[in-house]
């Protein structure tokens, strides 16, 4: 029976990131192919390699990763995947953290890793809402800059554009369009009642 085969996986948030440490490290680790995808970790929607990696694996097969962060920070999404890769009978290793899904121990420490992960980022997003929520009671905090033109929706709705083409000229999304006119008075309705698109 011939042996797996040993597949990278690198990820980056940005395109300003670089992924030539990771390539190394996992091409050092004995990955005979490194994967590749830019995006954020907090969820896989997106990531086309990751997807085709776990798609392509089988059993006997390895997955490296440098951190476990590279593959997910969200508890659920790291679940799902390593829970995939154990029924494939495909391993999940990394270079940097003793991680091997292949043993108990490193099973445990992988478990607590990503409650870690998550933790952190709750933190993260609590720390920021705590921020804008006092910057709000300081008068410091306006929000976002309006980027809607109200008059020229209004305009245009008059003129008998439909969502779709107020969104195209005005270069922002339709839902924008229907939200903007259902909070300021109502002409949402009419937009939806006279079917226009």
């Amino acid at each position: 029976m011939s042996e797996g085969k040993v597949y990278g996986y690198a990820r980056v948030s940005s395109k300003d990131q670089d992924l030539t440490i990771q390539r190394k490290a996992l091409k050092k680790a004995g990955a005979t192919h490194v994967w590749e995808d830019v995006g954020s970790g907090t969820t896989t929607e997106g990531r086309l390699h990751l997807l085709f990696l776990r798609t392509v694996v089988r059993s006997g097969d390895t997955i490296i990763v440098t951190r476990i962060d590279r593959l997910a920070r969200s508890i659920a999404d790291l679940s799902n995947i390593v829970r995939e890769l154990q029924q494939k009978g495909v391993a999940l290793k990394a270079t940097e953290q003793p991680i091997d899904t292949g043993s108990a121990a490193g099973k445990a420490f992988l478990d607590m890793l990503g409650v870690f992960a998550e933790f952190e980022t709750n933190l993260r997003r609590e720390r920021q809402l705590e921020g804008i929520a006092a910057a709000k009671a300081d008068g410091r905090y306006k929000g976002r800059t309006a980027t809607i033109d109200a008059d020229r929706i209004k305009q245009l709705v008059a003129e008998g554009k439909g969502a779709t083409e107020i969104a195209k000229l005005l270069k922002i999304g339709r839902a924008s369009v229907y939200r903007y006119l259902k909070e300021s008075d109502g002409v949402a309705g009419s937009l939806v009642a006279s079917g226009s698109q």
